[in-house]
C-alpha cells in the first residue's frame, strides 16, 4: 500500500520535473529567436508585446471555454497576468536599459531563494538544508553563467527594477500552486489564458504597438549569417517559448513545489546561453561552462531532496504540508 502510494508519488514527481526542464528548455529559447527581430528593427518591448499578445491570441478559445474563472478567481487571474506574465518581463526591460544583461539576469533569478526566504520567515516553515543549498549553487552558477563580473557598475534605480522582476516572478510560482492542495485548483489552462490576456492589457499601454514597423514582420532576419522568415521566428516565440513555456511551468509547479520548480527553471539562463552559442555563435567561455554544470547540480540537489517521514515538506504555497499531514494521519 506505502509502495504503491510511493511509487505514484514518485511517478509524479519525476513527469513534473519533466515539464519542469521543458519549461525552461522552451523559455530558453526565446531569446535566440527574439533577437534576430531586435536587430532587424523592433523594439525589444515590442517584441515581447508581439509575444505576450500572441500567445492570448491562441489562448483566447480556453479563456472562453473557463470564462467562470472571472467569477470564482478574479484575483488570482488578475496577479497571474500583473506578475507572472507582464510584471516579470516590463521589469526586466527597463531594469537592462540601466544595468548590464547580465547583473538584471542574475538578480531576476535571485527568485527561487526569495521563495525560500518568503516561506522560511514569512510563512514560518522549515525548508530542508538540501533545498537551499540547492539554491545557493544554482544562484552561484547563475553568477557565473551571466559573468556578473564583468559589469559591475551598478545603477540603484536598475537594480531595483531588476529585483522587481525578481518578485514577479515569486509571484508567478506562487500563483502557479494555489488550491493544488485541496483539489480545487483552477484549471491551469484557463489561468493561463486570462493571465495572457491580462499581461496583454498591461503590455499595450506600456508598449504603446501602434508605433511598431510591423513591415519587419514580413521580411527576413539575420541569424548568424542564415536569413529566417520573420514571421517564423514570431510563431517560435509565440507557440513555444510562451504558450509551451507556461503551460508545462504551471503544470510542473503543481506536480512539484513553488520551491523545487523554481530551482529547476533557472536553467533557462544556460539554456539561453547554449542555444546563443549554437545558434547565434555567442561563444561560451570557461566559467560559464562550470557555471552552468554548478546550475544543474543545484537543481538536482533541490529536487531529489526528499523530507523524512514525520517532517514537513519546504513548499512555498498550497499547503502541501497539510497533504503529508492527512496521507500520515491516513497511515
Amino acid at each position: 500500500m506505502h509502495t504503491s502510494e510511493s511509487s505514484r508519488a514518485g511517478g509524479g514527481k519525476g513527469v513534473g520535473l519533466g515539464l519542469a526542464l521543458v519549461s525552461a528548455l522552451a523559455f530558453g529559447g526565446s531569446g535566440v529567436a527574439a533577437k534576430p527581430l531586435i536587430e532587424a528593427g523592433l523594439d525589444p518591448l515590442h517584441v515581447v508585446w508581439l509575444r505576450v499578445a500572441g500567445a492570448a491570441l491562441v489562448m483566447l478559445p480556453l479563456a472562453v471555454r473557463h470564462r467562470a474563472l472571472l467569477r470564482s478567481r478574479p484575483a488570482l487571474l488578475a496577479g497571474f497576468g500583473l506578475l507572472g506574465v507582464a510584471g516579470v518581463q516590463a521589469f526586466y526591460f527597463a531594469s537592462i536599459s540601466r544595468i548590464p544583461v547580465g547583473v538584471a539576469l542574475l538578480v531576476e533569478y535571485l527568485a527561487p531563494a526569495l521563495v525560500l526566504g518568503w516561506v522560511r520567515f514569512v510563512q514560518r516553515r522549515p525548508v530542508t538544508r538540501a533545498a537551499a543549498l540547492g539554491v545557493v549553487l544554482a544562484v552561484g552558477g547563475l553568477a557565473c553563467v551571466v559573468e556578473v563580473w564583468s559589469g559591475l557598475s551598478f545603477d540603484a534605480l536598475g537594480l531595483l527594477l531588476a529585483l522587481g522582476a525578481a518578485c514577479c516572478q515569486v509571484g508567478y510560482f506562487v500563483l502557479s500552486d494555489q488550491g493544488s492542495d485541496s483539489g480545487e485548483a483552477p484549471d491551469p489552462l484557463g489561468v493561463i489564458a486570462f493571465g495572457l490576456l491580462v499581461g496583454t492589457a498591461v503590455l499595450t499601454a506600456v508598449a504603446r504597438p501602434w508605433t511598431m514597423d510591423f513591415a519587419v514582420l514580413t521580411r527576413a532576419a539575420d541569424m548568424n549569417g542564415t536569413p529566417v522568415a520573420a514571421g517564423l521566428l514570431l510563431g517560435w516565440i509565440v507557440l513555444i517559448a510562451t504558450v509551451l513555456a507556461y503551460v508545462t511551468g504551471v503544470v510542473s509547479v503543481r506536480r512539484l513545489s513553488p520551491a523545487i520548480a523554481g530551482v529547476v527553471a533557472c536553467l533557462e539562463a544556460v539554456v539561453a546561453t547554449v542555444l546563443a552559442w549554437v545558434l547565434l555563435g555567442e561563444h561560451l567561455s570557461a566559467p560559464q561552462i562550470v557555471g552552468g554544470t554548478v546550475v544543474l547540480l543545484g537543481a538536482f540537489i533541490a529536487q531529489s531532496s526528499t523530507p523524512a517521514k514525520g517532517s514537513v515538506e519546504p513548499v512555498a504555497v498550497g499547503g502541501t504540508e497539510s497533504r503529508l499531514s492527512a496521507r500520515e494521519n491516513a497511515a
